[in-house]
């Protein structure tokens, strides 16, 4: 168009000059010159087509994670890491959700680490994480619920991360479409240390991450740094992102709503200060609400954001 405008004939005329718009109206149909129109207020008021974008549901400044993760930390090499996470959530996401249609249900016909029966999912869960971590080139150590043994990653792989990891707790609820979860905890290696398991056999202070992810009707990854504040990430499908929803997540100031929860199944083998704590929560006029699901994820993400009570005696 601007090509066809500068060799028009009468272009140099002195009108054309002074008033380039009638140019257009004299030399296009009047629909081509509205929208070349359009597109020019557009290009000189950026600002609108921002408030456009917004007013469609669209967040042209999307609060990413590793873009949190950067901003709050500087450290490259856990953005690497979280980003290896988060990449495991994905396909582990991916994978819960096709679970029925690419025949992932049931028994794998092997048993983990605390003696479980594993599931299908458990072992493609652990292999995304196993295989995210050793190829990100910052860990030295994991140690999976799935494996009996801790994993040494090769030294040419190696970094300074040691990370423990429940790839999908919560899986005896899989086949029933319930929701379940992916845990973990990071520890930096100790100095002089070539990776061990005694770099994450260590108190929970010196942890430097920590947190889960939650699959469910949203698909939330919820983690906090050492010292630092707890936040949330929801998936947005649409761009394949964990983007920032949950500021500074709390527990309610007042505790919450009345909810108790726990497997009273196994109530002849607990200890009787907690029997006789549970037997409190049913008494009175108005009593706690039982609540349990069964994933260990789900239920701490309830509780941490309703409030209430949570224990696994």
């Amino acid at each position: 168009l601007a090509f066809a405008v500068s060799q028009h004939s009468r272009f140099k005329r002195g009108v054309w000059r002074r008033c380039p718009v009638a140019l257009l109206h004299h030399t296009f149909p009047s629909s081509c010159v509205r929208f070349v129109l359009c597109c020019c207020r557009i290009a000189l008021q950026p600002h609108q087509s921002v408030k456009m974008a917004e007013a469609a549901g669209f967040d042209v400044d999307a609060p990413t994670l590793n873009r949190f993760v950067m901003a709050n930390t500087r450290d490259h090499e856990l953005v690497i890491l979280l980003n290896a996470i988060a990449t495991s959530c994905k396909l582990i996401t991916s994978a819960v959700q096709r679970a029925g249609v690419a025949k992932l249900y049931g028994l794998a016909g092997e048993v983990n680490s605390t003696g479980d029966d594993q599931k299908k999912l458990d072992v493609m869960s652990n292999d995304f994480m196993i295989n995210a971590l050793i190829n990100s080139g910052v860990c030295s150590v994991l140690v999976s619920e799935e494996n009996e043994e801790p994993i040494i990653v090769p030294k040419e792989k190696a970094g300074k991360f040691c990370v423990a990891f429940d790839p999908l707790d919560g899986s005896s609820n899989i086949d029933c479409n319930v929701s379940v979860g992916t845990i973990f905890s990071v520890y930096e290696r100790k100095a002089g240390s070539e990776g061990t398991v005694e770099d994450l056999l260590r108190s929970g202070a010196e942890c430097i991450c920590a947190g889960y992810c939650v699959y469910s009707s949203a698909v939330e990854l919820v983690f906090t740094f050492q010292g630092g504040k707890v936040h949330g990430f929801c998936l947005d499908s649409t761009i394949g992102e964990f983007v920032h929803t949950r500021v500074n997540m709390q527990f309610p100031e007042d505790g919450g709503k009345k909810i108790f929860s726990c497997n009273e199944g196994n109530v002849n083998y607990w200890d009787k200060p907690i029997q006789d704590a549970v037997a409190e929560f049913k008494k009175g006029p108005k009593p706690y609400t039982a609540r349990y699901v069964g994933s260990m994820v789900a239920d701490i993400h309830r509780t941490l954001l309703y409030g209430g009570i949570y224990m696994y005696p």
